[in-house]
């Protein structure tokens, strides 16, 4: 569990420098672009990623729990529940893509990303990109728990240098 709230810190504390002004609105036509664009993305997308999700994180929360001696059933109706938290996190995640899409590419390089996806390349594409992150979500997870001990000696050493702390 320790990991997984580290990873949610990790893309908190990345995405936090990111902040949209009111003037960085995309405009209506690069709004239109990718919404279309995300009509094609979003198709199979919520399902893959949750499912490459699943694979990544739930072998550590599956490992915590049978350590800590929880029956089979509970751990079954655990997984579900982390499916389905997973859902709709990412369901709602992607109602907010297309806005930062749209700020990020012009209204051309949508149009020309939303042909590349109808494409055989495209299509296959999005079918295998889920399956590239989750592995390399995968291999991610057992770096993170060196990343926290070289995080935290890290703020340690600095805390200790300003004053604060040990």
């Amino acid at each position: 569990m320790r990991i997984l709230c580290i990873l949610a810190v990790v893309l908190l504390i990345a995405g936090a420098g990111e902040r949209v002004r009111a003037d960085d609105a995309p405009s209506p036509e690069a709004m239109a672009a990718a919404s279309e664009l995300f009509t094609i993305l979003s198709a199979d997308m919520v399902k893959q990623l949750t499912g490459q999700m699943t694979s990544a994180f739930w072998p550590v929360v599956e490992q915590k729990a049978r350590a800590d001696k929880i029956d089979d059933a509970t751990i079954a109706e655990l997984r579900s529940e982390f499916e389905r938290i997973q859902i709709t996190f990412v369901t709602e995640a992607m109602k907010d893509a297309p806005p930062i899409y749209a700020r990020h590419f012009t209204v051309a390089e949508l149009r020309d990303l939303t042909a590349f996806y109808r494409t055989p390349t495209g299509a296959k594409a999005l079918q295998e990109m889920p399956r590239v992150m989750g592995e390399f979500a995968t291999q991610l997870v057992p770096r993170m728990q060196d990343l926290q001990r070289q995080t935290t000696e890290a703020f340690n050493r600095v805390l200790r240098e300003h004053g604060y702390g040990k």
